[in-house]
């Protein structure tokens, strides 16, 4: 049921959403003669490796110039970019992904191996099904950028107060997925593209119907830009969602740390 959702959604949401896209990746090439597509490694279900499609929002060698994680006033966006990424027109070729079946429609985000050689036993829970367009996370975090605005080390900033929330949103999902699931957060995530609130209280109610602990329903609740007031300790329900050691210094300890250090020693 899930794959055909999947071909089915992927295919119509191609021909639908090209006639859109296609003048962005005019502009793209021609902000610089460049690729307009950005094609990168990612690791899939089973620690496979695919290549992930995007949009190019960046400068042709940003890999080059800085780090994985994107903030808000990253210099490795560009005008066009900017743009594309405030209304997620870069993830539309990832269509292409799932169509191939290296990704689903939804499933936790898809990581760089740098990033999952690091997964603790439970964050590996995160590999045992498809890389996703959209997921829980993808909606709560969708003011990433926001978050790691002015950290000197976004990456460092994303391991300690993002990923761990991430992932334990991530395999609340592995644990509660099913094809009712799928297609409400499909849903959540065109409503978020109009208000951000309500698509955030959507899943609020679903993490509440489906059994969520009390933190993880509290920080879909977050607004925008909140990073710094995370709620709690960020894996310290990991056990009651399946388990595996994790840290657990609050998160507001993990946003005064980041500032403090600065860039990873």
């Amino acid at each position: 049921m899930k794959r055909a959702i999947d071909v089915l959604g992927s295919a119509a949401g191609l021909l639908l959403l090209w006639p859109v896209i296609l003048p962005f990746v005019l502009l793209i090439w021609l902000q610089d003669g460049h690729f307009p597509f950005y094609v990168a490694p990612r690791v899939g279900k089973g620690k496979r490796p695919f290549m992930m499609v995007k949009l190019r929002s960046m400068t042709v060698d940003a890999h080059k110039l800085g780090w994985d994680s994107t903030k808000a006033d990253d210099p490795r966006v560009t005008r066009i970019g900017s743009v594309i990424r405030r209304y997620k027109l870069d993830e539309v070729p990832q269509l292409w992904n799932v169509l191939k079946g290296d990704m689903s429609l939804v499933g936790p985000r898809p990581n760089v191996q740098r990033e999952t050689d690091l997964y603790t036993p439970f964050e590996v829970r995160l590999l045992e099904v498809r890389p996703g367009v959209t997921d829980f996370s993808s909606i709560v975090f969708t003011d990433l950028a926001e978050i790691l605005k002015g950290q000197e080390d976004p990456n460092l900033a994303y391991r300690e107060i993002v990923r761990p929330w991430k992932s334990r949103l991530g395999v609340f999902y592995v644990e509660r997925r099913s094809a009712a699931v799928d297609l409400h957060l499909i849903w959540l995530t065109a409503v978020g593209v109009i208000s951000w609130r309500r698509a955030h209280r959507g899943v609020q109610r679903l993490l509440r119907r489906l059994g969520a602990s009390r933190d993880l329903i509290e920080v879909a609740g977050r607004e925008l830009g909140e990073g710094a007031r995370l709620p709690g300790t960020a894996m310290g329900g990991a056990e009651r969602e399946g388990g595996g050691a994790s840290p657990s210094d609050s998160t507001g300890g993990l946003v005064r740390r980041v500032e403090e250090r600065g860039v990873r020693d």
